[in-house]
């Protein structure tokens, strides 16, 4: 893979995600002098003596602690000299003294990203970081050193401090880093790939740790998997459609046009594409047979008897259609697995409303991240050809550490995640519960002997999930706990929020998965039923049919020459149909599925199917497929 060109104005997010999953970066030499200029500035201006900021002065609470020209401890009786100068000294301290982390490291793709990140931002030549230390970060990311770096301990301002710190103390041949899958001391890490570690000079720590770099790396790799399960969650939801012959009406061109939300619009148009050539959408209610267990005697033949249901229709007596005459001449006058009315429930008929309205929660989301991308987050900013009179007018301290852009964002996903989350889970409970599955099998199992389970546990995990995603939804970032002794009043919690998002998404992937897993089955179910129907109306007469539906009137009575002429024109009707089948994209999902996990005709152990239903969302196996 061609490496990544990082000038601090141009990475993109696609950029940033090869980054974090292997790809090289390189430095742009045209904007190498803009970097080495700001640091020639600061070192300057040190010689001039002049107080600023991180670089002649303490941090946070102690930035009114001015450097003095030599260490006062070496006055001490039996003092040891350092062997560093108090700036160097300052430095290095700041970093050792900040990486205070705890927890699990973060994946190497985070951490990864992280240092593409902070590679970037310096690169906009206002940091005063020198061009060598640039190039030995972009070293040790280019040699596969991934710094371990625990997930809890930033405060999203003075950016991630503590994080950032475990990135550049590696660089400083402290801490411990991965490096060909081995995790070891900094220093050797440094050492097995031929690196040596840095000393640091004038702004260098301060510029290595003031950033947003793990809460925008967090952010931006979220994203990449909330886009793909967002296509997954229409996907799912499309299957889910198809098992459940749906009304495709609600999703209409011309009806998204009066209520033209992008993601709406969006999300309906994706509905119409992958439930183009269904025959099972929209398919006359009558023609739907609803479940009924399987019997020795269910049906006339041996290939028939092989099926794993009987199918069944209600007969609607004439002294039941008084006032609705003119229905039942549009529609058959039976009664199956499908309803007689025109809308579906919310959880089908307002997936454009709900998928995206979280689709454009991600899509602010990500407008805020590409910003942020190609920011300056550190503090204080340099401007190096600033003509001023004092140098606080070209060393300015600001708050572009301050997380709250990205927070505000990843609060808005964090709270749309359990949103896409339940209305799957709704889906999924509609599909297995028989009061509401429109005549499929409770649970989508045949359950002959009344000893299976089917699918029921299936809806217990993924309202589990739910309601986990649920309970951690509540935004971190309205709650500011302050920092420095007060001197950082008002922080973001930005970290937190975004870490929180990378990790509901993986478990939004779970919910989805858990939808295709059960949809494959009902859908299995539903297109085997109708097509049985089907294949039973074409080799026999109405007299065979007319064994299916219940209801009816006994032979020789004055009703029954009428109710048969009704039967032989549902016979009719379903003989001349086409094999009824799902939209081609579902279809191809429906196979993707398959080639992994087999239809449930009997209850056996779900535990290694439901793993790789997940595996299947998380690779995009599924979707994949769908999209060929």
């Amino acid at each position: 893979m061609k490496p990544i060109r990082l000038d601090g104005r141009s990475l993109t997010r696609a950029q940033l995600v090869d980054v974090a999953y292997g790809a090289h970066v390189q430095l742009d030499g045209d904007q190498l002098p803009a970097v080495a200029r700001a640091a020639e500035f600061l070192a300057d201006q040190v010689r001039r003596e002049e107080p600023i900021y991180g670089v002649s002065t303490g941090f946070g609470s102690n930035a009114d602690r001015l450097l003095g020209n030599h260490h006062l401890r070496d006055e001490l009786p039996g003092a040891v000299r350092s062997g560093q100068t108090l700036h160097e000294e300052l430095q290095r301290n700041l970093i050792v003294t900040h990486a205070v982390c705890v927890g699990e490291p973060f994946a190497q793709e985070v951490v990864r990203a992280m240092l593409c990140i902070r590679i970037n931002t310096l690169m906009r030549g206002h940091s005063g970081i020198r061009v060598e230390t640039l190039q030995a970060l972009t070293a040790m990311l280019n040699a596969g050193i991934v710094p371990v770096v625990p997930q809890l301990g930033s405060v999203g301002a003075s950016g991630d401090l503590a994080p950032l710190s475990h990135l550049a103390i590696v660089l400083l041949g402290g801490g411990e880093a991965f490096h060909q899958g081995e995790r070891m001391p900094g220093a050797e890490a440094l050492r097995r790939a031929g690196l040596a570690p840095v000393t640091l000079s004038y702004k260098e720590g301060l510029a290595l740790n003031n950033g947003t770099a793990q809460m925008l790396a967090c952010g931006v790799l979220a994203l990449d998997r909330l886009e793909d399960l967002l296509d997954t969650a229409d996907l799912a939801a499309a299957m889910t459609i198809d098992a459940f012959a749906g009304r495709l009406g609600a999703f209409a061109e011309e009806v998204h046009a009066l209520r033209p939300h992008p993601g709406q619009v969006h999300s309906a148009a994706n509905l119409r594409i992958l439930l183009e050539g269904s025959t099972l959408a929209d398919i006359p209610y009558h023609l739907v047979p609803r479940f009924r267990a399987w019997q020795p005697g269910s049906w006339d033949t041996p290939e028939a008897q092989a099926l794993r249901f009987d199918i069944g229709w209600d007969w609607v007596p004439m002294s039941q259609r008084h006032g609705r005459e003119k229905f039942y001449l549009r529609f058959r006058p039976f009664r199956g697995g499908k309803k007689h009315q025109p809308q579906d429930s919310y959880s089908l008929r307002c997936i454009p409303q709900v998928h995206g309205a979280v689709r454009d929660a991600v899509a602010q989301a990500a407008r805020v991240l590409d910003i942020e991308l190609n920011a300056l987050t550190d503090n204080p900013i340099v401007f190096p050809d600033a003509r001023k009179a004092h140098v606080e007018e070209q060393v300015i301290s600001a708050g572009h550490f301050h997380g709250m852009p990205l927070a505000l964002a990843m609060s808005y996903v964090k709270a749309a995640i359990p949103v896409l989350a339940s209305i799957s889970e709704r889906r999924l409970n509609k599909l297995v519960d028989p009061a509401t599955n429109d005549g499929l099998p409770a649970f989508l199992i045949g359950n002959e002997d009344s000893t299976e389970s089917g699918h029921m546990i299936v809806q217990y995990t993924a309202a589990a999930i739910v309601n986990d995603l649920a309970s951690r939804a509540h935004p971190a970032s309205v709650y500011s706990i302050p920092t420095s002794a007060n001197a950082e009043d008002h922080v973001s919690m930005g970290a937190n929020e975004a870490r929180h998002v990378l990790a509901m998404a993986d478990d939004l992937g779970k919910v989805i998965a858990l939808e295709l897993y059960t949809a494959a089955q009902a859908l299995d179910l539903r297109r085997d039923m109708i097509n049985a129907a089907r294949d039973l109306a074409e080799r026999s007469d109405a007299h065979a049919l007319a064994s299916k539906v219940q209801g009816g009137p006994q032979p020789g009575t004055l009703e029954y020459d009428a109710f048969l002429d009704e039967v032989e024109g549902l016979r009719s009707e379903l003989a001349s149909a086409a094999e009824f089948q799902p939209g081609r994209a579902v279809a191809a999902a429906h196979a993707a599925i398959r080639e992994s996990i087999p239809f449930l005709d009997r209850d056996r152990a779900l535990d290694g199917e439901v793993a790789m239903a997940v595996r299947l969302v998380r690779e995009g196996t599924i979707l994949g497929a769908a999209r060929r």
